[in-house]
């Protein structure tokens, strides 16, 4: 936007308006910029004039977290300005960003010359603000608390399922031993997949409530992921009558963390048939290839998503409809896209279907050799 018709600069009379359009100084940001650190002497303050600032606090794990935001039209760091005291928190640039500054010194002036209306403006902007960023800071820390108690109750269930667990899998074992026809190891074999799907389900959610997520990665040829999945869900499929196939282009290898993968597919499908209100549901999976990326749709023919969760289909607690829902499925599908430095998007039409749009960069096998396993922060 362009700075005269910026909100900051209207409160004022057209000589002051024109002075400190003068005055002020326009610099561009990247993404994840640092525009001043959290302790900085407040020099300047800032008016947004394009895209979008995050302000963050230091936790006790020197990580940080985003507490408020500043988008284009708004100004931010007038406290510091005002009453002189050092920065409380640091101000990122979440995407390119274009700022104008106007230094203490100048603003200081400025405002010990100007109207009464003026002064009464800004602080009801600045009130207003003071709302706005403390309910978002109210919500961070209830999520928090929220993660810190799923972190807790998913430590309880592992280390309960750990040794009823082991037994299904013994038992299993014995009996593919005893019966050692096709059909009976086929059957064994499921309920041992089933078995460690389960807990890797349980440590999913742990890594997601503790902010990050260990990926070993190889490479994996898509074709055969989609039919292993599909063999751990046929059942499934039978008993809820949902047609499913699946599309791949030839020579589709990528270098992921199948099992993450898996239940990423898990948990966008597993909506899917939980939304068809009647038989005769479809979904279907494609993969095809681009230069540099995998692209996988998931489609169904279902309702469609709910309006109202749409924009917020991937923040962790969303859910719409389900009596046993936690609303944690979609936001640890993004978190897995994401540390494999992916992109996930969706299209939903009310009464025709959802379809999203998972992006994956097809990594040289050459780079993957050098890696183990690496843990990706999701701040």
């Amino acid at each position: 936007m362009d700075l005269s018709s910026h909100r900051f600069i209207t409160y004022f009379d057209a000589p002051e308006a024109q002075k400190i359009s003068d005055l002020a100084i326009i610099e561009q940001f990247t993404d994840q910029s640092i525009i001043f650190e959290e302790g900085e002497d407040p020099s300047f303050l800032y008016l947004v004039l394009e895209g979008q600032v995050e302000f963050q606090k230091q936790t006790a794990l020197n990580q940080y977290q985003t507490v408020a935001n500043a988008k284009t039209n708004d100004f931010f760091g007038e406290f510091g300005v005002l009453d002189g005291q050092p920065r409380s928190a640091r101000a990122v640039a979440a995407g390119k960003v274009k700022l104008a500054k106007l230094s203490r010194s100048h603003l200081m002036e400025i405002l010990s010359n100007t109207q009464g209306k003026v002064i009464l403006n800004l602080f009801s902007y600045i009130i207003n603000h003071l709302r706005i960023t403390t309910n978002q800071y109210v919500h961070q820390l209830v999520h928090k608390e929220k993660m810190e108690l799923v972190g807790e109750m998913v430590n309880t269930i592992l280390h309960d399922f750990r040794s009823p667990f082991t037994g299904i899998q013994l038992s299993s074992t014995m009996l593919k031993e005893m019966h050692p026809d096709e059909e009976t190891e086929e059957w064994c074999d499921l309920i041992a997949m089933q078995i460690q799907r389960m807990l890797g389900m349980a440590e999913e959610v742990l890594e997601f409530a503790k902010g990050s997520t260990v990926l070993y990665r190889r490479p994996v040829n898509v074709a055969k992921m989609l039919g292993h999945f599909e063999k751990l869900n046929r059942v499934y499929f039978q008993s809820t009558q949902v047609e499913f196939s699946v599309n791949v282009a030839d020579n589709c290898v990528i270098c992921v963390d199948e099992n993450k993968l898996i239940r990423v597919f898990q948990n966008l499908v597993g909506n899917s048939v939980e939304a068809f209100e009647k038989p005769g549901g479809k979904i279907s999976i494609t993969a095809t290839k681009s230069p540099g990326w995998i692209t996988i749709t998931i489609a169904d023919n279902g309702p469609g998503i709910p309006e109202a969760i749409r924009e917020h289909l991937f923040d962790a607690f969303v859910t719409y409809g389900k009596r046993s829902g936690t609303g944690l499925g979609t936001a640890i599908a993004k978190s897995i896209i994401d540390a494999h430095g992916g992109k996930i998007e969706f299209k939903s039409v009310s009464e025709q279907g959802t379809t999203f749009y998972i992006q994956l960069p097809e990594t040289q096998l050459e780079e993957m050799q050098q890696e183990v396993a690496e843990e990706v922060k999701l701040n």
